[in-house]
C-alpha cells in the first residue's frame, strides 16, 4: 500500500441566531474543522482531523506534507511522523504545524488498522471496546437553564458533565450549586475556568469546588503559567487538569515534570496526532497522572481520542461536545453512541468510522483559504469580532 495523495477539507457551519452560545470569548457564531484524508493505491482511505487555523492547515498539507508523503508506505507511521516533524520544525514544534501533522498521523493510524483488519485501540494494546465519555456544554447561561441542560445530558446517557465558569464569582458559585443539585451526587461535575482566574481567586474557588466534590478543576490559568499550577496543586484538594492549549510531548513534559497537573488533556487533533497523544499518556502514566482528552471540533477527533483513552490504563474519559455541532452530531454515517456513560467503539478496523459525504459536501468551504468573519469558539476572524476584555466580578 502506497500513499497517492493527502487532502485537507475545510468545513464551516454557521449557527442560526437562536442556537448561538455565550462564553468567555464572546458569542459563538460559527464552528469549523478540517478533515484530513490520506488516499492510497488501494480501496483504503485514512481519516483524520485538525482543529486549528483552517487556511494554514490547508497550505501546510498542500505545499509540504502532501509532496513529502506521496509514494510512502502509510503503515510506517512512526517514521512518517518524524519526517513530517523534521520538515515543519523550523516554523512548527507547536501550534498549527504540530496540529496539522497530527491530523495526518491520525489518518495513518486509521490506515494501519484498516491494513490488518484491527481497530486502533487494539493496535495500541487495549482491551476495552468502550470509552468513558462526558457531556461538554453548560456554557454561560441562566442558572436555571444550566440545571435543565445538565439534566438532559444525564437523560441522554452521560454520567459526567462539564460546565464553563469564569463569569463572576457569584455566578460561578450559583451555577455549580444548580448543576450539582440537578444531576445529584451520583453523577460527576467537571468545571472549566477558561484560564480567567488569578491565583488567590483560584484558591478560593478551589475550596468551594472541593465541598461540591467536583471531579476536576480545569485550566484556571494559561498553560504557560506553570508556577501557578504548581502552587495551586499544593493548596487545593481537587484534581487540577490542563493541556488542551499545549502541543507535543515536549510541551506536556514541562507541565508533568513540574508537577503542575493531576490530569493531562492532550487532543489528537491539536497535540500531534494519535502517536503523540499516546506518548503523552505514557509519560503521564509514569508520573501517576490520569489522561482525559480534550475534543471540541468533530466526531473524527472524538473517536481518535477515545481509542487512545480506552487503550491506556490511566485513561479517564473523552470529551463530547454538546453545543449543536453538526461536525459532532452528523458527520459520521453511524453517529456517536453513548450508553451508560460510555462511548461505544467496536471491532471495526482503524478508527471504525465512515464519513457522511452529504454532510461533508454541505459544509465544505468553497475557497479553503477564505474564512468568513465570525467567532468560532476558540478562533476569531474579522476585527469586529475580536473579543473585548470581559471583566470578572469577585466576591
Amino acid at each position: 500500500m502506497k500513499i497517492e495523495h493527502v487532502e485537507a477539507i475545510n468545513l464551516l457551519y454557521q449557527y442560526p441566531e437562536n442556537d448561538r452560545f455565550q462564553y468567555a470569548g464572546g458569542v459563538c457564531t460559527n464552528r469549523l474543522t478540517t478533515l484530513i484524508l490520506v488516499h492510497t493505491d488501494t480501496d483504503h482511505v485514512g481519516i483524520g482531523s485538525v482543529y486549528s487555523h483552517p487556511a494554514l492547515i490547508y497550505l501546510i498539507v498542500r505545499d509540504q506534507l502532501n509532496p513529502l508523503l506521496i509514494g510512502e508506505d502509510p503503515c510506517n507511521v512512526e517514521d512518517l511522523w518524524r519526517k513530517m516533524y523534521g520538515l515543519t520544525l523550523w516554523y512548527g514544534r507547536k501550534g498549527v504545524a504540530m496540529s496539522t501533522l497530527g491530523g495526518v498521523d491520525t489518518a495513518l493510524w486509521d490506515l494501519r488498522g484498516k491494513s490488518v483488519g484491527k481497530p486502533v485501540w487494539e493496535l495500541l494494546g487495549g482491551e476495552r471496546k468502550t470509552c468513558p465519555a462526558y457531556a461538554s456544554g453548560l456554557l454561560w447561561n441562566d442558572v436555571d437553564k444550566l440545571a435543565e441542560e445538565a439534566g438532559q445530558y444525564i437523560e441522554k446517557g452521560f454520567r459526567r458533565v462539564k460546565m464553563r465558569l469564569a463569569r463572576s464569582e457569584e455566578y460561578d458559585t450559583l451555577a455549580v450549586l444548580a448543576v450539582r443539585k440537578a444531576i445529584g451526587m451520583e453523577n460527576d461535575v467537571i468545571v472549566d475556568a477558561s484560564m480567567r482566574y488569578h491565583f488567590e481567586l483560584a484558591c478560593r474557588m478551589g475550596s468551594f469546588l472541593k465541598e461540591q466534590k467536583i471531579f476536576w478543576y480545569e485550566e484556571p490559568f494559561a498553560p504557560e503559567d506553570i508556577d501557578s499550577y504548581v502552587a495551586l496543586r499544593q493548596i487545593v484538594d481537587v484534581p487540577v487538569a490542563g493541556g488542551e492549549n499545549e502541543f507535543g510531548l515536549q510541551g506536556f513534559r514541562e507541565m508533568i515534570r513540574a508537577k503542575a497537573l493531576d490530569i493531562v488533556q492532550p487532543d489528537t487533533s491539536r497535540c500531534g496526532g494519535i502517536s503523540e497523544a499516546w506518548k503523552i499518556a505514557e509519560m503521564a502514566k509514569e508520573s501517576g497522572l490520569g489522561v482525559a482528552t480534550h475534543s471540541w471540533n468533530d466526531a473524527v477527533a472524538i473517536m481518535a481520542n477515545a481509542h487512545v483513552v480506552s487503550a491506556m490504563s490511566n485513561g479517564i474519559t473523552v470529551e463530547v461536545d454538546q453545543m449543536s455541532n453538526p461536525f459532532v452530531n452528523d458527520l459520521l454515517v453511524k453517529p456517536l453512541q453513548i450508553e451508560n456513560g460510555e462511548l461505544q467503539l467496536n471491532h471495526a478496523s482503524g478508527l471504525g468510522i465512515e464519513l457522511d459525504w452529504k454532510v461533508v459536501n454541505e459544509f465544505r468551504l468553497d475557497d479553503p483559504l477564505v474564512i468568513p468573519d465570525g467567532v468560532y469558539s476558540d478562533m476569531m476572524f474579522g476585527k469586529s469580532y475580536f473579543p473585548e476584555p470581559i471583566g470578572y466580578k469577585e466576591g
